[in-house]
């Protein structure tokens, strides 16, 4: 990337006041648990927006992403949803700290952001594949805006805010696992954090000889967003038949197997109140996955990289075969590793229907997998493999 700071003087004749740079996230392990209370364990890459920002006197906040070059202004007082996509990521963040300071007790948050500001923004987090490049933004937003005016914010609230940003003006239901990814993620480190009280731990992450590296499908089916509100709705389907017999139960992180084989499994003569399979089969991979991350962590700890691995495909497995999120594409790629004695581990990363595989490949090997897989996905489908090779690194910073 240029240096932002040349661009912003060109830009607004003026100096930024600051930089901040703010990383978009990988999830090794732990996929579809965050909106049923359970583990995630994801890290923050080397790939990266950059704010660069100032204060202005006129009361309009003007906005430019030099990746699009494109700007747009509007006014810090009358903050609305914006027709271009980009620009809420923004002005959302905008909104919560809006929000926040009128409602600071004994107004101690003095804020002349009505005053507004000029901001610009770039990149280099694939647009797309799963790597949360929208959070990334939202967190270099609110981390920019917190250290401008002042604002004391702990890094727990600014994810709480960027995520409520992204409900209500970009329309996202999300997690809170991508925004919580950038903004605490530390080098060669990755976080277990547990959904249900944000409690996080950091593991260090020595792959010796091995490394990340993302095979991208470049293709998101339409039914990604759909399928989603589905699976979440048949994970309350199946809570609300499990508390029938166990009232403890509030998500699937409370359910153990046992419960779940007992209240759900159709072909279990006990079971009451059974609706259809597919509920069975998503409260199945989320229990399991709940408790596998949980083991994977421990293979960490004992430097048993290979066993964590063997979790991955573990994990592609019950997400393609009973969470039915992913598809022929990255089916695929994965199928076409996994006897591969090179690759530790490999499954689809994200919501689903498209995005990235998450593989960890012998350093040595990666090249020539890369060739081999791009030649197998180019005959298989219609479709160029994009690579993307990372690390873990430092989460939202002043640069």
């Amino acid at each position: 990337m240029q240096d932002i700071r040349v661009s912003f003087q060109q830009l607004f004749n003026s100096s930024a006041s600051l930089v901040v740079q703010s990383p978009g996230r990988i999830n090794l392990i732990g996929e579809h648990t965050d909106y049923n209370n359970g583990f995630v364990l994801p890290a923050a890459i080397d790939k990266c927006v950059q704010v660069a920002i100032a204060k202005r006197t006129d009361g309009s906040i003007h906005m430019h992403a030099i990746d699009l070059q494109e700007s747009v202004i509007v006014p810090a007082d009358a903050i609305q949803p914006h027709a271009t996509s980009w620009v809420n990521y923004i002005i959302g963040v905008v909104a919560q700290v809006q929000k926040y300071s009128a409602t600071a007790p004994n107004n101690s948050v003095p804020l002349d952001l009505d005053k507004g500001f000029n901001i610009c923004l770039q990149g280099d987090i694939p647009i797309g594949a799963g790597l949360s490049s929208s959070a990334a933004v939202e967190c270099a937003v609110i981390f920019a805006l917190n250290e401008m005016y002042q604002l004391g914010l702990s890094t727990m609230q600014m994810a709480l805010m960027t995520q409520q940003s992204e409900h209500v003006f970009a329309g996202v239901k999300c997690g809170i696992m991508d925004m919580f990814a950038s903004l605490h993620g530390k080098s060669n480190q990755v976080m277990l954090l547990d959904c249900a009280n944000l409690h996080h731990t950091y593991y260090p992450l020595d792959l010796e000889d091995y490394q990340i590296v993302l095979f991208d499908t470049q293709i998101k089916h339409a039914l990604a967003s759909s399928e989603y509100n589905t699976r979440r709705l048949e994970c309350e389907q199946g809570v609300e038949i499990l508390q029938k017999k166990y009232p403890a139960i509030k998500t699937l992180r409370d359910a153990s197997k046992q419960q779940v084989e007992q209240c759900l499994a159709p072909n279990n003569n006990n079971a009451k109140n059974a609706i259809s399979n597919k509920v069975y089969q998503r409260c199945k991979y989320v229990v399991d996955e709940i408790e596998r991350v949980q083991l994977a962590v421990k293979d960490l700890l004992a430097g048993d990289i290979k066993s964590f691995g063997q979790k991955m495909y573990e994990t592609h497995e019950g997400l393609s075969k009973l969470y039915e999120v992913s598809c022929p594409e990255l089916d695929i790629l994965v199928n076409a590793v996994k006897d591969n004695p090179h690759v530790l581990g490999a499954r689809m990363m994200g919501g689903g229907f498209g995005g990235c595989t998450i593989n960890i490949i012998k350093k040595s090997e990666v090249e020539a997998i890369i060739h081999t897989l791009a030649d197998v996905y180019a005959q298989q489908t219609t479709h160029i493999l994009k690579v993307h090779q990372v690390k873990i690194a430092q989460g939202t910073h002043i640069k």
